[in-house]
């Protein structure tokens, strides 16, 4: 038997920090092996402001997933989001020396990278750019033109766009947690992979993941990624509301909302009330239900409204038939279905990450606060049977190697595997593969450390 390959999913929240080791098994889904989670503290809407609070928490939540694992981890696929984050549609056009010869993969590549080149605003970089369909001598709708005959090549891109600083911040954060980062992975399409089916990806669909600090949004239709985004509204600024609404500590808000909280006001009554400890001996303060669910319906419609004006750029060429899915920490609040359902005039579920869980995996993980952890390992998983498949490999202090993570000493004497992005020309960001967001830390190091020019396919 071969030695099993482990792949490990850091999801840098705004708050928590949760670190996932999964395996893939013989029937398909997924294992994980170890997890653990910590307060993060330093993080504030998806981006780093606090290097040292966040380097701790990556440490304690990369130990405790070590130990229940009983693996050596060293290197991670991490999510990325934040507000910066922000997508645009170009195409694409390559003209052919030969129309006679058929269309190869480098030519594909070739446009696609082009992509890269284009100009951007000071301070931002390319993160990826999708090809969502293929043009060969205006004829659309391809979706593989690799064999076909033409004398142009075109695609139509969606281009995915962040800012410079935020990601060299998480990757400094890695590096000083003694670790290595594989894979940046977009968070919304992180947990996409998780919650997702194919056939609401065919249909039509928005995800929609309301995290601590902000809500992603990722919509998909025919198999493709059309429309990514981010809201800097999340579960937290709920809490504040709840916070000055009330005239509360922000310790007292959090529980009330996470115990109590509904998101219709009409839902609840005004007699049912819950009593929050006063303050060095002040007598206690009481809050009905009906005013805590009314202040949570505020904001979340706010998030809703903004959430449709997303999918309006979208559903209005491509109907969602799919609807929506809801994940995050901030779907797991009582009658949310409801309301997303009113404010977007679409069918609602709530999207839980167990479809790919293997059933022995804790129950605990289900919970729709861990899509993004576990998407990020399938990504991950996805990526280095990709690239086992197609034999790439990565050159690193001279000595090249395939997909397989250094480790010194492996427990039990186990081979740790984890995918590795094959990096060229066209920014920090690079894509490997359909759907796959791909980053290498190379130009964030030292060039004795990675040398991006040596890596190749």
């Amino acid at each position: 038997m071969s030695n099993p390959v482990y792949i490990v999913g850091l999801d840098i929240g705004t708050t928590k920090i949760a670190c996932f080791v999964g395996e893939k098994v013989e029937n398909g889904k997924i294992v994980i092996r170890g997890y653990g989670k910590t307060e993060s503290t330093g993080v504030k809407r998806g981006m780093v402001f606090n290097i040292e609070e966040t380097v701790n928490a990556i440490r304690r939540a990369v130990d405790m997933a070590s130990e229940q694992s009983n693996v050596d981890i060293k290197t991670v696929n991490v999510g990325i989001a934040g507000h910066h984050i922000r997508s645009v549609q170009h195409r694409g056009v390559l003209m052919r020396d030969n129309p006679n010869v058929e269309i190869t993969e480098e030519e594909i590549d070739k446009l696609r990278q082009d992509v890269f080149k284009l100009g951007m605003t000071p301070g931002e970089e390319i993160i990826d750019v999708i090809p969502q369909e293929y043009i060969v001598d205006d004829e659309m709708g391809i979706r593989h033109p690799k064999g076909m005959l033409g004398s142009k090549l075109e695609a139509n891109f969606h281009v995915i766009i962040g800012q410079v600083a935020a990601a060299r911040n998480i990757v400094t954060c890695i590096k000083q947690a003694g670790l290595e980062m594989e894979h940046m992975i977009l968070e919304p399409i992180a947990s996409a992979e998780a919650v997702l089916g194919e056939d609401e990806k065919e249909a039509g669909v928005a995800l929609v993941d309301i995290g601590g600090g902000t809500t992603d949004i990722a919509i998909f239709y025919d198999n493709i990624i059309y429309h990514t985004a981010v809201i800097p509204f999340g579960g937290n600024v709920i809490t504040e509301d709840i916070r000055q609404g009330c005239s509360i500590i922000k310790k007292h808000a959090e529980e009330i909302k996470v115990k109590f909280g509904s998101a219709v006001a009409s839902e609840n009554r005004d007699d049912e009330v819950v009593s929050i400890p006063g303050i060095r001996g002040r007598e206690p303060k009481e809050i009905s239900f009906k005013t805590l669910a009314s202040i949570i319906q505020a904001r979340l419609s706010e998030i809703f409204d903004i959430v449709n004006n997303e999918i309006q750029k979208v559903n209005s060429e491509h109907k969602l038939i799919a609807g929506i899915v809801l994940t995050g920490g901030g779907a797991m609040m009582k009658h949310i279905q409801q309301l997303a359902a009113f404010k977007t005039g679409l069918d609602v579920r709530i999207g839980y990450p167990n479809e790919y869980l293997a059933n022995d995996t804790a129950e605990e993980l289900a919970s729709p606060m861990y899509s993004t952890g576990v998407g990020l390992v399938i990504e991950g998983i996805a990526r280095y049977e990709n690239a086992k498949k197609h034999g790439q490999f990565v050159e690193r202090n001279g000595e090249k190697r395939a997909y397989v993570m250094d480790t010194e000493e492996p427990k039990h004497n186990e081979e740790v595997v984890t995918a590795s992005s094959s990096s060229k020309e066209g920014g920090l960001f690079r894509r490997w593969g359909q759907s796959i967001i791909t980053t290498f830390a190379g130009k964030f190091l030292k060039d004795d450390e990675i040398d991006n020019e040596n890596l190749d396919n």
